[in-house]
């Protein structure tokens, strides 16, 4: 069987922790920041953890976690 390509996309946004999960960048960060509140822009610079739904799309992009 050959060996399975990473997506490079998901790649760049995605990292694992030692437990197992999967980190995200949240969105809505990067542009039109000047109508949005400090508070919500510090709290959009905070990584978070993929949803387990989501998890399913995921890991076959990354093909050194399946």
């Amino acid at each position: 069987m050959p060996k399975l390509k990473t997506k490079s996309g998901a790649k760049k946004r995605f990292k694992v922790t030692g437990s197992g999960k999967i980190k995200r960048k949240k969105a809505y960060k990067n542009h039109i920041l000047t109508k949005k509140e400090t508070k919500q822009k510090r709290r959009l610079g905070n990584k978070t953890t993929v949803k387990k739904v989501d998890e399913g799309n995921i890991k076959p992009m990354l093909p050194y976690l399946v």
